[in-house]
């Protein structure tokens, strides 16, 4: 069986090892030393002044949104994981969808000013499956019309933006530490700002808004990690040359393999380069799609159609809304599988399937 997506694991004694020195501390979570670790060796890695380590990439962009305090509309994409749009309802805003471009499959930074009300108050963009949405323009709007900016980064860890880690960007940046992002910690999240002032206020946030023993400085939420995530965090670090390296090369065998697929690829940001979190192929028509994911279940291998429906037409606190290009992409976009320990002998199975299917 081929699943499409995998969790990196590495070698369990050196996971083994942080977990004695937790058994020993009896230090479990509440921001331990571990937790604590992870977050000074992640600004490290990422070149960042200030990062939060949070429960999850959702309990992030609710963070992220309470600490901003928006109000109104937000305006986003339908292109995205539920969570983008369901944590602007929960906490108690209107996203309204602005349709994606063709090529990045991101927000359409040339559609958003249309959107734009007096009640707007934010734009919420997804850098979608890592590709950098355009931010100098984004941000250009945002200035004009005094907006805040949230970027869904959830799969755009190790994603650089003009030389500079693509979390630099917005007022807030998150990203999702998931078992199945390129690097995890078996869950997890990040919030980013390069506000001193707002990380204090997300500190507060994350921990119940305890200022003391007693006191409280803000509204809070338990958005706390765990040492045994953390733990996991730390120790996937030290792997990410070799993740990074390996899903470069199998992405690089399917485009080979693939070549004479009739199908496109979403353009990267000239920008940025890729960091292979996830392999994207827009096929000709929803039916080859459908033919094609019944030939890969016959043979035990599964894809996903990330991300499938739109979130505008299917969600049933939202009155349904169309949008012609999300409409288009989302019915013709398959993710293959890809991870650590996918092989290339089981990537040449998988594309001699597609080929096979296209060519019958």
């Amino acid at each position: 069986m081929i699943q499409v997506t995998k969790p990196f694991l590495p070698p369990i004694d050196e996971y083994q090892q942080y977990v004695e020195q937790i058994w020993k501390r009896q230090w479990l979570t509440n921001m331990g030393p571990l937790s604590s670790e992870l977050e000074m060796r992640l600004k490290e890695y990422l070149d960042l002044k200030h990062l939060l380590f949070v429960a999850n990439g959702t309990v992030a962009l609710q963070i992220a949104i309470k600490a901003l305090e928006l109000k109104g509309q937000i305006i986003t994409t339908p292109f995205s994981f539920v969570a983008t749009t369901s944590s602007i309802v929960w906490e108690g805003c209107t996203p309204v969808f602005v349709d994606i471009d063709n090529k990045s499959l991101n927000i359409d930074p040339e559609k958003i000013e249309a959107a734009i009300t007096p009640q707007t108050s934010a734009i919420l963009a997804t850098h979608v499956y890592g590709n950098p949405c355009d931010i100098d323009q984004i941000e250009r709007i945002a200035k004009k019309h005094k907006l805040k900016v949230i970027y869904d980064g959830a799969h755009a860890f190790g994603v650089k933006y003009k030389g500079k880690s693509i979390f630099e960007f917005g007022d807030i940046s998150i990203c999702s530490l998931h078992a199945t992002k390129l690097y995890h910690a078996t869950e997890g999240g990040l919030i980013i700002t390069k506000s001193p002032e707002l990380l204090k206020k997300v500190a507060l946030m994350r921990n119940f808004g305890i200022s003391g023993f007693g006191t409280y400085g803000d509204i809070g939420i338990n958005g706390k990690n765990s040492e045994f995530h953390a733990a996991m965090g730390l120790v996937n670090l030290a792997h990410l040359p070799a993740i990074f390296n390996k899903r470069k090369e199998l992405s690089t065998t399917y485009l080979r393999n693939l070549k004479t697929l009739r199908a496109t690829y979403p353009i990267w940001n000239t920008q940025s380069a890729p960091n292979f979190a996830y392999f994207p192929v827009i096929l000709e028509s929803e039916e080859f799609l459908l033919q094609l994911v019944e030939e890969l279940n016959k043979n035990q291998i599964f894809t996903r159609r990330y991300f499938y429906p739109s979130l505008a037409s299917s969600l049933p606190y939202l009155a349904p809304s169309a949008f012609a290009i999300t409409d288009d992409i989302s019915k013709r976009v398959l993710c293959l599988p890809l991870y650590h320990d996918l092989t290339i002998e089981e990537i040449n199975l998988i594309t001699r399937i597609i080929l096979r299917v296209q060519n019958n």
